[in-house]
């Protein structure tokens, strides 16, 4: 029987199914993240897998219907002592809705609590409804930040969402 949802935290040694559905996401929904798939595509091996090596990092990957289907990453927030953030969170279009983002953003709370973090933060797109309301339904609240994206998506608004993990 194939199982219906499964997350888990990825190994260096899993690296390549890391780099594959990030290379998807971009490619997908180029739109939703501050880097872009040319710049990505051209990392070498080495530069994934010290993605997954770091200690203050983890990757989740969801699985439906025994395929990969989403990811999210938990990581430190640099400059901001005590918080993690929650990055590169995306799942796929034929898989949204049916509760992968959700999980995967438990799987961030879950890691970043056990991690000791007093709090979790993430940047969401403006006009991304869909996503706006998964991060309220985890209790992510508007903190007042906000910004354009990088080049070349300055024409896009982001703004910082919020959980106390304390």
């Amino acid at each position: 029987m194939i199982e219906r949802l499964r997350v888990s935290r990825l190994s260096v040694a899993e690296w390549e199914r890391g780099r594959d559905l990030r290379l998807r996401a971009l490619a997908r929904d180029p739109d939703a993240f501050a880097s872009t798939l040319d710049r990505e595509r051209g990392f070498p091996p080495s530069a994934w897998q010290d993605r997954l090596r770091r200690e203050d990092a983890a990757t989740f990957v969801a699985r439906r219907h025994g395929l990969d289907a989403g990811i999210a990453v938990g990581a430190a927030w640099a400059g901001r002592p005590g918080t993690a953030g929650l990055f590169g969170m995306w799942v796929a279009p034929d898989a949204r809705g049916a509760g992968l983002g959700d999980a995967l953003v438990a799987a961030v709370v879950e890691w970043s609590r056990d991690a000791g973090y007093d709090r979790l933060v993430l940047e969401v797109g403006d006009e991304n409804a869909a996503a706006i309301a998964l991060y309220e339904r985890h209790g992510f609240r508007p903190t007042g930040r906000s910004h354009a994206m990088p080049s070349p998506r300055e024409h896009f608004g982001e703004h910082e969402r919020a959980l106390s993990l304390r």
